[in-house]
């Protein structure tokens, strides 16, 4: 995953026609971790991604998948390196692109007693729990949700997943608008 990152970093960056240190200033990661990132030897967190995707205003699968091919696609779990945050563990698993939307597919595994925050981002996010409780709050709601529980919320707003009775297993598809875009409509 590392070096898939590198090169779609230093390719959506140079879409962008941005500087290390433009980046730098729109994701509020240093230029240093930002250079490591490109040369394939940096660490990145699900914050960092996310952070990354907001600024170069690109989807986080464009920054985490190897360019689109025909036919069919298996990915085995134990090839897919997680993107591991404060509280959670994504396994992206490919992006779906048809009417005018870009569907993100993830394998959420939400560690127990740990907490996920989002300050928001464009789309909409939908969660299906494999196994455990989950935890969610949405701008000041809180839910639990249980084994085949499923809930959708406006992702532009703060929320947080977290795991109060044990480690959670779900599926995360985040989903936006694909044609039309405006820098200021970007995933993430």
């Amino acid at each position: 995953m590392r070096d898939l990152l590198a090169d779609n970093l230093k390719a959506a960056r140079a879409r962008r026609g941005a500087s290390l240190s433009e980046v730098a200033r729109l994701s509020g990661i240093s230029k240093a971790t930002l250079s490591q990132l490109e040369s394939g030897t940096g660490n990145p967190t699900i914050e960092t991604v996310f952070s990354l995707s907001r600024a170069l205003e690109e989807p986080v699968s464009g920054l985490l998948e190897p360019p689109a091919h025909r036919g069919m696609t298996v990915i085995r779990a134990a090839d897919v390196t997680p993107l591991a945050g404060e509280g959670v563990d994504l396994r992206p698993y490919g992006r779906i692109e048809g009417a005018g939307l870009i569907c993100e597919l993830y394998d959420q595994q939400v560690r127990a007693g740990a907490r996920q925050e989002s300050l928001g981002h464009v789309g909409t996010e939908h969660t299906v729990v494999q196994s455990g409780c989950l935890r969610v709050d949405v701008d000041g709601t809180r839910v639990e949700l249980g084994v085949g529980d499923y809930l959708s919320f406006d992702a532009s707003v703060p929320h947080a997943y977290s795991a109060p009775s044990g480690p959670v297993r779900s599926v995360l598809v985040i989903n936006y608008r694909a044609a039309g875009r405006t820098p200021g409509d970007a995933p993430h």
